[in-house]
């Protein structure tokens, strides 16, 4: 594993965009007081991107029953619900 870097507070508040940049690139980096570490800075969790409405379109099927009171009542006894 190779060694993390670190910067004092002094140098971490001058160098924020250049911490950042390393942190957005996978890094993990140590902010120290005084010589003893304080604070890591890590790479949050990629977000999942969302393609948009309708991504799910013609990939589901409904069948020409699935609204009937038939249906309803079934899914109604199967939670124990009076229909």
């Amino acid at each position: 594993m190779s060694e993390l870097a670190q910067y004092n507070i002094h140098e971490a508040k001058t160098q924020l965009s250049r911490i950042i940049d390393r942190v957005e690139h996978g890094e993990i980096v140590i902010i120290s007081r005084a010589g003893h570490p304080v604070a890591k800075v890590v790479p949050l969790p990629a977000v999942r991107r969302r393609t948009g409405w309708g991504s799910l379109s013609g990939q589901i099927a409904w069948s020409d029953d699935w609204d009937s009171p038939e249906t309803n009542e079934a899914i109604a006894d199967d939670f124990g619900m009076p229909s």
